[in-house]
């Protein structure tokens, strides 16, 4: 499923643009479609970035500052609470038009993975099963000590709450810097960008490594890759389709084109 010859990627632009055929007539027959989502998705339901997550009481911090286990080791009381803020700005977002166009989407091929950068938990709100979470989810946390989720645990004056099995510290369940992300996630989802047909990435930069190369992953196998994002990328002129606006406008259009 490679682009047509001499021409590399398509770019279209606009609320309502035409969808090309080609690509309708791929998902239409595709045996496994795999999707990566990024930051944007979410920021479409109001959910602030990484680094836009800096504001008020947070502004004199730098995110690299709260997100690592030396932080975290150094003032756990001050990395519990930014992440306990951000918890409840997660909490009052709600899944976009975007998500549950995925969740529809996935409902009509026989093979689908989804893959998120996320860590907000609105892919699983929206209705999507078995989620690849590469950078864990903030909606969880686990021991600090143990590396092992935690579900309950009991409220008391301290801050971080305490581990009720072996009394260390609870922290959020997702990546900080310097941390390898969870084998199983990225060994699944270099195999579903191995060996699908149609690779959607949906509102990442691109940027980020390991999950940047799934994409490239997806076109050195042979799958039609396709991108759909406001801005551009380093995937945009390499995508045989990069489809131009957010994914709340975009996938909604998709399936009904469909």
């Amino acid at each position: 499923m490679n682009p047509p010859e001499g021409h590399l990627s398509r770019q279209v632009a606009g609320a309502a643009f035409s969808i090309p055929s080609s690509l309708l007539q791929a998902l239409r027959c595709a045996r496994h479609v795999t999707v990566l989502t990024g930051s944007g998705i979410s920021a479409e339901s109001g959910v602030p970035t990484f680094r836009d997550a800096q504001t008020g009481l947070w502004s004199k911090f730098k995110p690299e500052e709260l997100a690592t286990r030396g932080a975290f080791q150094r003032n756990p009381k001050l990395v519990w609470e930014w992440y306990a803020w951000r918890r409840e700005l997660v909490a009052q977002a709600e899944p976009n038009p975007g998500h549950l166009a995925l969740v529809e989407l996935e409902r009509r091929v026989s093979g689908f993975t989804l893959i998120t950068q996320n860590v907000d938990g609105l892919h699983q709100r929206a209705g999507s099963r078995d989620v690849v979470e590469l950078h864990g989810n903030i909606t969880r946390v686990k021991c600090f000590e143990e590396d092992q989720v935690v579900p309950t645990w009991q409220e008391t004056d301290e801050t971080p709450p305490l581990c009720p099995r072996c009394g260390g510290r609870l922290r959020p369940d997702v990546v900080w810097f310097g941390e390898m992300l969870p084998a199983d996630a990225i060994d699944r989802a270099v195999a579903a960008s191995q060996s699908c047909n149609v690779f959607l990435s949906i509102g990442t930069s691109t940027l980020v490594h390991p999950a940047a190369a799934l994409p490239f992953e997806a076109l050195q196998h042979k799958a039609m890759v396709v991108e759909i994002n406001p801005c551009s990328t380093p995937l945009t002129t390499r995508a045989p389709y990069a489809l131009r606006g957010a994914a709340g406008q975009v996938l909604p259009r998709l399936l009904q084109m469909l």
